[in-house]
């Protein structure tokens, strides 16, 4: 028996660790995900793997091998066949994208965010569901605030304008 309970404090140490997103994460990050797609510059990405096996991020507080943004931006670039399918990217993102889960703490987040820096992102966004903004950092230092009294999420640096609305629009019929 003792067994038995081993794997079920196991399995859900695991689930933690992998953050179950909600609906609205889930439907946020598929908003975001077309919306950015539909721009046609950019490889956009889910839930990818980032290789940090060789950076120590620790003064972050992440002590992990890999991180893994919501979404992210990669220029374009040939396709990649299916045979030849990477698990873990070892190029970092232009932009990372995360969006607090439920089960997530906000400083959990803000580690991040100094993490993508140090790993050359150009912009993170944070994106809080619970009060329908999203944050556009240019720098761990430098950020703009967007809510849904705006018609736009703006990233200067990337140059992307998003309609906020059609993020936020979480409808369940």
């Amino acid at each position: 028996m003792s067994e038995a309970i081993k794997l079920d404090e196991e399995t859900l140490k695991n689930e933690e660790d992998s953050d179950m997103g909600s609906w609205a994460h889930s439907s946020i990050q598929a908003a975001l995900a077309c919306l950015l797609r539909t721009d046609g510059r950019f490889n956009v990405l889910t839930e990818l793997n980032l290789d940090v096996s060789q950076v120590d991020l620790t003064q972050f507080g992440i002590h992990k091998d890999e991180i893994k943004p919501d979404v992210c931006l990669y220029a374009k670039k040939k396709r990649v066949e299916p045979t030849r399918d990477l698990i873990r990217m070892l190029e970092y993102p232009l932009t990372a994208i995360e969006i607090l889960s439920p089960k997530q703490n906000i400083s959990e987040l803000s580690a991040k965010l100094n993490a993508y820096f140090a790993l050359g992102v150009k912009s993170y966004w944070l994106v809080l569901p619970m009060n329908e903004s999203i944050t556009v950092y240019s720098s761990p230092t430098q950020f703009e605030l967007f809510g849904t009294k705006e018609t736009e999420v703006i990233d200067e640096v990337m140059d992307i304008r998003l309609p906020i609305k059609e993020i936020f629009d979480l409808y369940l019929d």
